[in-house]
């Protein structure tokens, strides 16, 4: 097997930059061992020699050249993901996950952000043509599907997560929805709230936003519960307050009102108002969003969440990259459905 050539954090005690062999020496393990490391065949090592492996590339500041390695090879061991909001709290554990996912399996993440900017995607997009990575993880609010297809159409596998665009037919990952609102509203009606809001930013061409409307909407109707919903911007202070003043209301007439985020912006949004409101609002409204942060633990009572399994979607969508990159999986496209949690706390446990 050729050397792959390096690039180092810091030089060797030779004064020049460390190779695999010197890594190799370093670890007391074959030059073999340490390209499987870096290569496809990284889990047919031992947990103790990836270990020994590791210490000696951090201890030495081994890197491998994937620009050379992909000359000789045809491989970067790029895998690419492409995110609307790198701020997000969802984003930066999707992240994580894929980026160790990527990590078990000797491939790299390379983090293009679109700040939900399409022009900055579709710039994101022609620089991403020039890494030749070997595939591609989505989670935007484009609905622009015609550079994405393009590039499908060469042979870069796509994931999808939690985003369905139309005219692109690739995989996708993602939060069961209807199974995660009808979660919420059942929790909800067994606590006795009678009154229930769904609150969601302006759905557009963004598929979890109309899917959990839709099925806000179809869950309340079969179960009999008033239900109304409101498409709010989070930054529409106003607007929240009245909502919320309009359902505090409704609590003092006699409901028994509950507020459903459809996603932790809006739970920020939503608990600000609260704020403002002031008072013993939790005793007279109850609230659950979607998606866990970790300050919900720490508002009010708590507030009660129904839980993304981010880190689970984060490595499935890898996993399915990977099994698309090596031939694996069967070249046919489908959606995988994963469950939430819901977490109960007191913010829906008013008396």
């Amino acid at each position: 097997m050729s050397e792959i050539s390096s690039q180092s954090k810091r030089p060797s005690s030779a004064g020049r930059r460390p190779t695999i062999r010197d890594v190799a020496a370093d670890a007391g393990v074959s030059k073999t061992s340490v390209s499987r490391y870096f290569g496809v065949e990284r889990e047919r090592l031992s947990p103790e020699l990836k270990a020994r492996i590791t210490a000696s590339v951090e201890r030495l500041g081994f890197s491998p050249d994937r620009i050379a390695a992909s000359l000789r090879g045809g491989r970067t061991r790029l895998i690419a993901a492409l995110v609307a909001d790198l701020r997000n709290p969802y984003s930066v554990a999707l992240i994580r996950a894929a980026e160790l996912a990527c990590a078990d399996a000797g491939y790299s993440l390379l983090i293009c952000n679109t700040d939900n900017d399409p022009a900055i995607e579709r710039r994101q997009l022609d620089a991403l043509s020039g890494y030749s990575v070997e595939g591609l993880i989505v989670n935007t609010a484009s609905g622009d599907a015609s550079a994405l297809a393009d590039m499908g159409r060469d042979g870069l596998p796509i994931v999808l997560v939690d985003r369905l665009i139309e005219g692109l037919d690739c995989d996708v990952v993602g939060l069961d929805d209807q199974q995660a609102v009808a979660d919420a509203i059942g929790h909800l009606v067994e606590q006795g709230y009678d009154d229930l809001t769904l609150i969601s930013e302006p759905t557009g061409a963004i598929s979890p936003r109309v899917s959990r409307v839709a099925a806000f909407s179809a869950e309340c109707e079969a179960r009999g519960v008033t239900a109304r919903v409101h498409q709010l911007d989070a930054d529409d202070a106003p607007a929240f307050d009245a909502v919320i003043a309009d359902r505090l209301r409704a609590a003092d007439a006699g409901a028994r009102p509950a507020v459903i985020c459809a996603n932790g912006v809006i739970t920020l949004s939503v608990c600000r108002a609260l704020s403002r409101a002031g008072g013993d609002v939790f005793d007279r409204l109850g609230l659950l969003g979607i998606d866990e942060l970790d300050w919900c633990a720490l508002v009010g009572p708590g507030i009660s969440t129904l839980a993304q399994p981010v880190d689970a979607i984060g490595r499935q969508a890898v996993r399915i990259l990977l099994g698309r990159i090596s031939g694996q999986l069967a070249p046919t496209t489908g959606e995988k459905r994963l469950a939430g949690a819901l977490v109960q706390r007191g913010s829906t446990m008013a008396g």
